[in-house]
């Protein structure tokens, strides 16, 4: 990803094959790009308005083209008994998609992914173009549909 508008445009490929009953986890340093991700797959998808990392909330919902989306920011969850307290394993059902910023903050609570994305900031060495590079894994036989659909939207 070369810049903002290709994270953006990747994640409206993203949006393109995706369905409920998907976790997404999103792996990356500060600014490697997630939420920015995130909001291309939503505004793909219909939605109006702005998207925040949920830093604070740890969780920032969304009903749109009747697809429930749940936008967690774990940066700053700390303990294993917030997360049942909070009802969060709830929002991980057959109508949903949640994303999931900061995954290995979670680690033990969280369901396994179906789609685990990467990010990794290029930077000037060696005369390379700066950017961001994302890596995709499959973990489950949604996540590896999800996985094929998109190269064949990015062909």
């Amino acid at each position: 990803m070369a810049d903002e508008a290709a994270t953006l445009n990747f994640g409206a490929v993203l949006a393109r094959v995706i369905q409920p009953n998907l976790t997404i986890y999103l792996h990356g340093d500060l600014g490697a790009g997630k939420t920015t991700l995130v909001r291309g797959l939503l505004q793909a998808v219909g939605h109006i308005g702005k998207v925040k990392s949920p830093t604070y909330t740890l969780v920032e919902p969304y009903v749109i083209s009747g697809y429930n989306f749940y936008h967690f920011d774990l940066y700053r969850f700390n303990d294993d008994e917030e997360w049942e307290a909070a009802g969060f394993r709830d929002y991980f059902n057959a109508e949903s998609i949640c994303l999931i910023e900061w995954p290995e903050k979670a680690q033990n609570v969280l369901p396994t992914p179906d789609l685990n994305l990467s990010f990794t900031v290029k930077t000037l060495d060696n005369f390379e173009t700066p950017g961001r590079n994302i890596n995709i894994t499959a973990h489950s036989a949604l996540g590896q549909q999800c996985l094929q659909a998109m190269k064949v939207e990015i062909i």
